[in-house]
């Protein structure tokens, strides 16, 4: 599966309906530019089976490379829906053997008390390097690029 053509949208979840059939929802989520629309079905992953509700804070993955309908507001087929606790940040992005992000936005520093998994939860034993990771993280360092220790590294293995 090729993540790097996923583009995050993060905000509130405004409404949660019913969708075209009964394995699927509707999701309107607002943003600081708006209102955005995300289809959720079968194939939607949400990070930790989280139960989707009304005032969370998500970060919503689509993939840029599928056909939209050109409405407004906009409707995305959600690919991936990361759930955001507090202050917490997401990133989705390959990091090479040093932990830099291919675009330099992001450098990992993991820590004994970073958890780290696959996306069906399972634990990790190799080496995080050369890999697409989801990564959740609070603050960042003020370097070039900046660093981070993150909470949690999701391993996104190849399908």
């Amino acid at each position: 599966m090729a993540y790097s053509t996923y583009e995050p949208v993060t905000g509130t979840i405004m409404s949660l309906s019913d969708g075209n059939d009964c394995c699927s929802q509707m999701m309107a989520v607002y943003t600081g530019n708006g209102i955005v629309n995300f289809m959720i079905g079968p194939q939607t992953k949400i990070i930790d089976n989280r139960q989707l509700r009304r005032g969370m804070q998500v970060t919503a993955f689509y993939d840029n490379t599928l056909p939209v309908p050109l409405i407004f507001p906009p409707q995305y087929q959600a690919q991936l829906i990361a759930v955001l606790d507090g202050n917490e940040q997401v990133m989705l992005n390959f990091f090479n053997q040093n932990l830099t992000a291919q675009d330099d936005s992001l450098q990992l520093n993991i820590a004994r008390s970073t958890t780290i998994e696959t996306i069906n939860g399972q634990r990790v034993t190799c080496r995080l390097g050369n890999q697409t990771l989801l990564v959740y993280y609070t603050v960042t360092t003020r370097s070039i690029p900046p660093r981070t220790t993150p909470l949690k590294v999701i391993v996104m293995c190849e399908e």
